[in-house]
């Protein structure tokens, strides 16, 4: 994997907060809008419509924020911060410990290993790095019963240094969250608002969820994401085939959208149900087989995500969204502002071409707003 150099995020502060802290509602939060080599455009989220189009596809993640931070000591009595990225099996999960500062917390670079204290009389016993990136631990968890029960008890949302405040987990979560699994935000979904997305569907865009359990975010350059479960049911699977055979664009929220479509969508750019676990990372030379468009974040320098992002838009086209980004003071990280990036549709190469027919989404030829509401509640009921 070889990050895209010239990229740096935006000089520009980072959000310090919920935009509802600073009298803000979640969708007026900066939009910059890129297709190809058009002008940038700079506009505001809730006028996300005016850059879709009827038969447009929406996919949204609809896996919920768990509290997935822990505090604890080592055995010489030193505080530390366990957060939880992914559950490996049985009591295994992947950890990364941090040194706790104030609401946030700094990298341990000099962790060896061994036992932590938790709350309640648990434990968590590191014992190994992981081999995809040198902050995280495979680790046992001793002691806490059923892990999503634990840390509803005991544990906080993910918090970084550039928060000023203690953010109750509510801030963390998407208003179509759905199936706690993530140890930090889908963030890219965050600036919609049920208003925004009922003004959408009823203009002729489809959505559809699907899930991605979120690892923790806080890799460098150089460092391979952390393994991520999905789950796409066949009737997403369904409706994103018909929206491609019908000419429509698919336009993922978030990377672990882009993430999760990719890990099942095939050569011929056709996507099939399934769930499971992925390792996936995505970028320019790979490129994407179904996505059209990303709703995204500002990321910072030498992510991956930035790699994924250059894959749906080109790089040249992410170099000078960075540059305007620079200019115009976007806010970045979980609660800043947002990225739409569209792919030039006239210079579209076999990478995201496909062949099957569209009568493979049959069913998704009810209405947006029925489509939608159905996937809604079967996303619900698992």
């Amino acid at each position: 994997m070889t990050a895209l150099a010239p990229i740096r995020e935006p000089a520009s502060t980072a959000a310090s907060g919920p935009p509802e802290s600073r009298g803000i509602r979640r969708d007026g939060v900066k939009l910059m809008v890129a297709e190809g080599e058009a002008p940038i455009a700079h506009t505001v989220f809730s006028r996300l419509g005016e850059w879709l189009r009827p038969g447009d596809l929406l996919v949204v993640n609809v896996s919920a924020t768990m509290p997935a931070s822990l505090d604890g000591h080592t055995a010489a009595g030193e505080p530390i911060r366990l957060h939880l990225s992914a559950p490996i099996g049985g009591d295994l999960w992947t950890v990364e410990p941090r040194r706790p500062q104030g609401i946030g917390s700094t990298r341990m670079t000099d962790h060896g290993g061994g036992t932590v204290t938790l709350a309640a009389g648990a434990a968590a016993h590191l014992l190994t790095p992981d081999s995809r990136s040198p902050r995280l631990w495979v680790t046992r968890m001793i002691d806490t019963g059923d892990p999503l029960a634990f840390l509803q008890r005991h544990g906080e949302p993910i918090r970084y240094s550039h928060t000023a405040a203690a953010w109750p987990l509510e801030a963390y979560q998407n208003v179509y969250a759905r199936t706690p699994g993530s140890a930090e935000m889908p963030s890219a979904g965050r600036p919609f608002t049920t208003r925004l997305l009922t003004t959408l569907m009823a203009g002729g865009v489809f959505v559809a969820p699907l899930i991605l359990h979120a690892g923790v975010a806080s890799f460098e350059d150089g460092e391979r994401p952390d393994v991520e479960r999905y789950d796409v049911s066949e009737a997403t699977a369904g409706i994103v085939n018909h929206v491609k055979g019908a000419g429509g664009r698919v336009i993922a929220v978030g990377t672990t959208s882009v993430r999760a479509l990719e890990t099942l969508t095939d050569s011929r750019g056709v996507v099939h149900p399934g769930s499971g676990s992925t390792d996936l990372v995505i970028g320019p030379q790979r490129g994407t087989r179904v996505v059209d468009g990303l709703i995204t974040g500002w990321h910072d320098a030498g992510a991956s995500h930035l790699d994924l992002v250059a894959a749906v838009a080109g790089q040249a086209t992410v170099e000078r969204c960075y540059r305007d980004a620079d200019e115009y003071g976007y806010q970045r990280h979980e609660f800043g502002d947002s990225l739409l990036v569209l792919r030039d549709q006239t210079s579209v190469g076999s990478g995201n071409q496909r062949n099957a027919s569209a009568d493979s989404g049959r069913d998704a030829a009810l209405s947006p707003l029925d489509h939608a509401d159905s996937r809604m509640r079967r996303a619900s009921a698992k």
